[in-house]
């Protein structure tokens, strides 16, 4: 059976979300993931990082090549420590939904539903496009809300930081837009 949350409950859920992306210390991206029971109870979290025991110094951080090969995303640390069937949970993903390479690991264990903001950044177009038809090819739903209410809500949670700028957004106003079943 596919959760669907309301709106109230998204909103909180892209919330923590984003506090959870403030936990990472990539200088340039900071995503965070949360893993959402039917009941909404959380059953794990994960931020975008350098896998335990291995340093997160200065340099690796700044050069990519170095920090792409190194870095678990966010929603690949939240599966990791999910420890549990994951159907019929939902995963929220903050500032954006997961890659191809997360979305394909969510289906393989079970979780059809995404919860993003829809804001994609140019060079991820492509990717998220095909994350999004493998979601919808396998049967899944990926809920996205739109970028026309940067405002409060979470501004009023804290004064997060994340893409080197505060995150002011209220995504009570997003506009939704949900896709399901097959492409």
């Amino acid at each position: 059976m596919q959760m669907r949350m309301s709106r109230k409950w998204d909103v909180r859920f892209l919330g923590l979300a984003a506090n959870v992306a403030s936990f990472s210390k990539d200088p340039s991206t900071k995503v965070g993931a949360l893993i959402v029971r039917p009941n909404k109870e959380i059953v794990c979290m994960g931020f975008n990082g350098f896998p335990r025991g291995i340093k997160d110094d200065e340099v690796r951080l700044s050069d990519r090549r170095i920090k792409y090969d190194i870095v678990i995303h966010a929603e690949e640390n939240a599966l990791l420590k999910a420890h549990s069937p994951l159907q019929d949970c939902v995963m929220y993903c903050w500032p954006f939904m997961p890659c191809s390479r997360c979305a394909a690991k969510m289906i393989q264990v079970g979780l059809m539903h995404v919860v993003a903001p829809a804001y994609v950044p140019e060079r991820w177009l492509d990717n998220f496009k095909l994350a999004r038809n493998l979601f919808l090819e396998a049967g899944g739903i990926v809920k996205l809300y739109g970028q026309t209410a940067v405002g409060e809500s979470l501004n009023r949670l804290a004064n997060l930081k994340a893409h080197n700028h505060e995150i002011l957004v209220d995504v009570r106003n997003y506009d939704e837009e949900s896709y399901s079943g097959t492409v």
